[in-house]
C-alpha cells in the first residue's frame, strides 16, 4: 500500500470514528436516566440475573454479564448448558432493537411466567419485549433494518448495539461506586482458566 493510500485511509478512519463517537454521544445525551436508574434496585435485589439478547446485542449483554460476576451477583447467559431454570426472584435483561426478536420475546415470556422480572433494552416502548418488561431502557438509536441514515449513518444496528455496552458498562460502574467494594476484590473473581 503507498503513503498516500494509506494517509488517506488514515484520515477515512478517523471521519469514521468520529462519526461513531458523535452518535454515541448524542445517543447517551438523550438517553432517559430516570428508566436507566430504575433498574439499579432491580438489579442489587434480583436472586439471579440472566441476560439475553441476539447477535451483537447478545455479546453486548454477555460482556456486562461478566462485569455484573466481577461484582458478585449471580448471573447466568441463556442459552448456555449450564444455565439453570429462571424463577421468582430473578431478573431477565432482555435486548433488543426491536423488542419484536422471536427468541427474545420467548425468552421474556417464561421469565414472566415464571414470576421473574424483565427489564428490556430497546429503541422502543411498543413492542412485545416491552408489553412483557418490568422496567424499558430506550435507546434513541436506529433499528437494524432502519437503512435511511437518519438516525446513524452507521450500519444496520450498530449504534443501539454500542449503546448497549456503553448503558451496561454505566450501570456497572454506578454499582460499583455504589458497593464500595475495591478493584482489588473484584479481580479475584476475575476468570483464572484463560
Amino acid at each position: 500500500m503507498s503513503t498516500t493510500t494509506s494517509d488517506k485511509l488514515s484520515l477515512v478512519l478517523q471521519d469514521n470514528l468520529q462519526v461513531i463517537l458523535q452518535e454515541n454521544q448524542q445517543l447517551a445525551q438523550k438517553l432517559d436516566l430516570a428508566a436507566a436508574v430504575a433498574v439499579i434496585p432491580l438489579l442489587q435485589h434480583a436472586e439471579r440475573v440472566f441476560v439475553v439478547g441476539a447477535g451483537r446485542t447478545g455479546l453486548a449483554l454477555k460482556a456486562a454479564a461478566m462485569r455484573l460476576m466481577h461484582l458478585g451477583l449471580t448471573v447466568f447467559v441463556v442459552g448456555e448448558t449450564t444455565t439453570p431454570a429462571i424463577k421468582a426472584g430473578d431478573l431477565l435483561l432482555a435486548g433488543s432493537g426491536s423488542g419484536t426478536t422471536s427468541t427474545i420475546v420467548k425468552a421474556a415470556e417464561k421469565a414472566v411466567a415464571a414470576g421473574a422480572q424483565v427489564v428490556a433494552i430497546s429503541t422502543t416502548t411498543a413492542s412485545p419485549l416491552a408489553d412483557l418488561a418490568t422496567q424499558v431502557v430506550v435507546l434513541p438509536a436506529a433499528q437494524k433494518q432502519d437503512h435511511g441514515g437518519e438516525i446513524s449513518k452507521q450500519y444496520a444496528g450498530s449504534l443501539f448495539e454500542q449503546g448497549v455496552l456503553l448503558l451496561l458498562d454505566a450501570l456497572f460502574q454506578t454499582l460499583w461506586g455504589l458497593d464500595g467494594t475495591p478493584a482489588e476484590e473484584l479481580w479475584k473473581r476475575h476468570a483464572n482458566l484463560e
